[in-house]
């Protein structure tokens, strides 16, 4: 099997990031109107500024964040290395991949283009190992 990686998508990471800024908008606007306040408006701007910022102080160190899958393990950032016969579970969570192993350890492959296909390249991986563990 030759390697696949799976790199995070800019554009995927911006669609998350807009999401986050619509709920931390109508968050912040529901606290404000609940607390009294007159000027609730301020909420949406708050939450947009908060979520940007993260966003684009984040964005380049989110895209270094690359995930690879050998024939025996998925190598992520930061020496992660999780054998195929210990994982339980590969989940779909917006544009991120969740893969749970046996011992209940999550990772999470973020930002992907097409996560559904991320998915199906992990289980098909998973489906040709002669044996996994159950423990």
């Amino acid at each position: 099997m030759a390697e696949t990686s799976f790199p995070p998508d800019r554009l995927a990471y911006w669609r998350s990031h807009a999401w986050l800024a619509v709920l931390a908008m109508v968050g912040a606007m529901a606290i404000l109107w609940l607390m009294g306040n007159p000027h609730v408006w301020t909420g949406a701007i708050g939450g947009l500024a908060a979520i940007g910022m993260r966003g684009g102080y984040l964005a380049s160190y989110e895209m270094t964040r690359v995930w690879s899958l050998t024939a025996a393990a998925i190598v992520g950032p930061d020496q992660q290395q999780i054998p195929l016969k210990n994982i339980s579970e590969v989940n779909q969570l917006g544009s991120s991949v969740q893969i749970v192993t046996h011992d209940g350890h999550k990772h999470l492959i973020k930002y992907q283009p097409t996560p559904a296909r991320t998915r199906q390249t992990i289980e098909t991986a998973l489906s040709t190992l002669p044996e996994r563990s159950s423990v």
